[in-house]
């Protein structure tokens, strides 16, 4: 760690809004976890206490204290997971990492974690690699998965910028679809949904087109408001136990037809998502 760098840093946020979180993510992104080095100069170029800048730092689940690995593998054991034989998936992880779960290998290339839920249960076993979903993961083909990471051949989530389509969702845990055919956004089907936010529940319907953020809704929402997912069909809430890497808010999972999982972040204008699926699903 180089204290100049970590003063920069420091001097570059120091007095706007959110300066500290800023200034967190900003070290985090540079060295992959928070040292505590970093943390005493902040506080001493701040005048913020110690004590307060490690609240924040551990409050927030998209921070470490603790050195990370360049891939983060996650291995869901949630309730539809574990029943399909995901504790051997995660043990045989552990195995072909030499680590155990909340570790980073020696090399600092992978840190391993266990999840609750992803909120993809019809594609359990679930194992995500640096936002990239792997479904029906058998033991066997964990070694496959990490040779493929080692590789870098992905590794990461898509973004809207690098690619624009449609995609035909359903619902993760009655597999029922959410596509609205009659009305339509963007010239597309468009996905309805029911939510709740500031006390009310109203219907909203969002563009089925990846990369587009246009919806239409019953109720006005505000930005920054954090809001609740629900099934029309089998009223089931829609989040995972991953939150947002940005802000913190907990992601909307949707299953894609044909295989696949898509999540957003449930913070009214924050565009932060997670995609995987396969070049077929592509319309």
């Amino acid at each position: 760690m180089h204290p100049t760098r970590i003063i920069e840093i420091v001097d570059k946020y120091q007095g706007q809004e959110g300066d500290l979180i800023a200034m967190l993510e900003d070290i985090q992104s540079r060295y992959n976890y928070l040292p505590a080095d970093a943390l005493r100069i902040i506080a001493k170029k701040t005048g913020r206490s110690l004590s307060d800048i490690y609240s924040v730092a551990t409050f927030y689940k998209g921070f470490s204290l603790k050195p990370r690995g360049r891939h983060l593998v996650s291995v869901c054991m949630g309730t539809a997971c574990h029943v399909r034989r995901a504790g051997r998936v995660l043990d045989e992880v552990e195995r072909k990492l030499d680590v155990q779960k909340g570790e980073t290998t020696r090399d600092e290339e992978f840190t391993l974690e266990e999840v609750k839920c992803v909120g993809a249960c019809a594609l359990g076993p679930i194992v995500i690699v640096d936002g990239e979903y792997f479904a029906n993961v058998q033991s066997r083909e964990v070694g496959g998965i990490l040779r493929k990471v080692r590789r870098s051949l992905k590794g990461r989530p898509l973004t809207g910028e690098e690619r624009i389509f449609q995609v035909n969702v359903a619902c993760p845990r009655c597999n029922r679809s959410l596509m609205d055919e009659e009305k339509l956004i963007d010239g597309k089907p468009s996905v309805y949904v029911v939510v709740a936010a500031n006390g009310e529940h109203s219907w909203l319907r969002m563009s089925s087109v990846y990369g587009s953020y246009n919806i239409e809704s019953e109720h006005p929402i505000a930005d920054e408001t954090v809001v609740h997912f629900f099934c029309p069909s089998c009223h089931a809430e829609l989040r995972t136990s991953l939150n947002c890497t940005r802000c913190d808010a907990p992601m909307v999972p949707l299953l894609v037809k044909g295989g696949g999982v898509i999540q957003f972040c449930s913070r009214r204008g924050c565009k932060e998502h997670m995609l995987h699926m396969t070049p077929d699903n592509v319309e």
